[in-house]
């Protein structure tokens, strides 16, 4: 089975197809910006990177969340459901973590199936 990978550098891929498996990098927001502003953002990147490797957000299988400060949960969790809109939802996780840089507030990963 082949391994297809999106926008590859040399220390990683933004995504990754394996099968009907796709595989997505952390996606963070701009730097300074509050947390709210980058959730937005990586879901917007979240659903392109899906659109381009055949896939959409009602096909997640999983979502591993990292927040610098647990006090943007509620806020993210807003966002998150908005987004989703009635899409199922997928199996998740989130947990608070230092991330690259402070400037960062919001870090997701996603395993989705392709359609």
């Amino acid at each position: 089975m082949d391994i297809i990978r999106h926008h590859t550098g040399p220390r990683m891929s933004q995504a990754l197809v394996h099968g009907d498996t796709i595989y997505l990098a952390g996606q963070v927001g701009a730097p300074g910006q509050d947390a709210e502003v980058q959730t937005k953002a990586v879901l917007a990147q979240i659903d392109a990177l899906l659109a381009e490797t055949g896939s959409d957000r009602s096909r997640i299988l999983s979502a591993t969340i990292w927040l610098a400060d647990m006090a943007d949960f509620a806020m993210m969790n807003r966002v998150w459901e908005a987004w989703l809109d009635g899409a199922p939802t997928p199996a998740r996780a989130t947990g608070e973590v230092k991330l690259a840089t402070p400037d960062y507030r919001v870090e997701i990963i996603v395993v989705a199936a392709r359609r």
